[in-house]
């Protein structure tokens, strides 16, 4: 299959290159002519436009910033949608969008396929990042090879719609770690305890998460530097808000999430790294959570091997 990758930033730069690195027909596109240049020079094609790549390619993928920027690219691409072809979105965005960009493609003679990743960039840098993946079973079984190329662990989620659902549910229960990890870390240290030596105690612990065993090393070295920043927060965590609004299921701690990334927001400037939230505790308190031996920046250390699907245990 010809593939198009639309969105070469962070995360869609790490895809592409996952695809490259596997040999796959790749075609890019981006609005920064340097990342396109990028990857062409490591072996891609360079798209010309949407269009252009919905004409030339099997199947093209957008991994973009917000669901404006994801309508924008659909837009340009429906002229050329036709029997066979397949657009998969790769972003984090709202369900109800996706459905409705999806009805769109669909309603042209081609197929979409709702796929966010969840793992972090440094997994999506070495193709060990999850995907979850809502289409039907038929489209499903088509683009699972090329998801493949590009994370370790596949789940086919059923409808369109439900891989945005599920994803924004992540994203939310990562920030929910993130604020408590760094409460956690700064009452350690007004405590008196060591650093190196609580970030070990938290993670043999049944208080670990995936978000401490790698935002935390972060934030205690000092880089506070995820490649993930706080307007992408504020989108997914609203995103959670308003499932639980249209479904009249009343939080109380995501408003409160919410807010305080607002104030992070306020402090560091929207797109700030998520991390440096520790520094609003930093500030109240005149603590440094800080300790040596801790990494400046997030390296995958498991080796790289073709994805699988996962079933669900009752499907097995």
């Amino acid at each position: 299959m010809k593939i198009g990758f639309i969105g070469l930033g962070n995360v869609g730069g790490k895809l592409s290159g996952s695809l490259l690195r596997n040999g796959v027909d790749l075609s890019v596109y981006d609005l920064d002519e340097g990342l396109v240049n990028a990857k062409v020079a490591a072996g891609a094609k360079t798209g010309g436009s949407p269009a252009e790549m919905m004409r030339n390619c099997d199947a093209v993928i957008t991994c973009l910033p917000s669901p404006a920027a994801s309508a924008a690219v659909v837009d340009e691409m429906l002229s050329e949608v036709t029997a066979g072809k397949i657009w998969l979105e790769m972003s984090t965005t709202d369900a109800g969008e996706i459905k409705r960009l999806a009805a769109l493609v669909q309603a042209a003679g081609g197929q979409a396929v709702d796929c966010p990743v969840s793992g972090g960039c440094h997994r999506a840098d070495t193709g060990n990042i999850s995907i979850y993946a809502g289409c039907d079973r038929e489209t499903f079984d088509r683009v699972l090879p090329i998801l493949t190329h590009m994370g370790r662990r596949i789940l086919h989620v059923g409808d369109l719609g439900n891989a945005s659902v599920l994803k924004v549910m992540t994203n939310y229960l990562a920030t929910a770690n993130l604020l408590t990890v760094c409460e956690a870390l700064t009452v350690m240290k007004a405590q008196g305890m060591d650093l190196g030596m609580t970030y070990e105690a938290i993670a043999m612990s049944s208080g670990t998460s995936f978000v401490h065993e790698t935002e935390s090393q972060l934030i205690l070295s000092g880089s506070r530097d995820v490649n993930f920043t706080m307007d992408l927060i504020q989108k997914d965590i609203g995103l959670f808000q308003k499932l639980a609004d249209d479904a009249g299921v009343p939080l109380e701690i995501s408003p409160l999430m919410i807010e305080m990334m607002s104030d992070g927001q306020a402090r560091y400037g929207t797109r700030a790294q998520s991390d440096r939230m520790i520094e609003r505790l930093e500030e109240a308190t005149g603590l440094e959570i800080l300790a040596e031996g801790f990494p400046m920046e997030l390296v995958d250390d498991e080796p790289e091997e073709r994805g699988y699907e996962v079933r669900p245990k009752r499907l097995m």
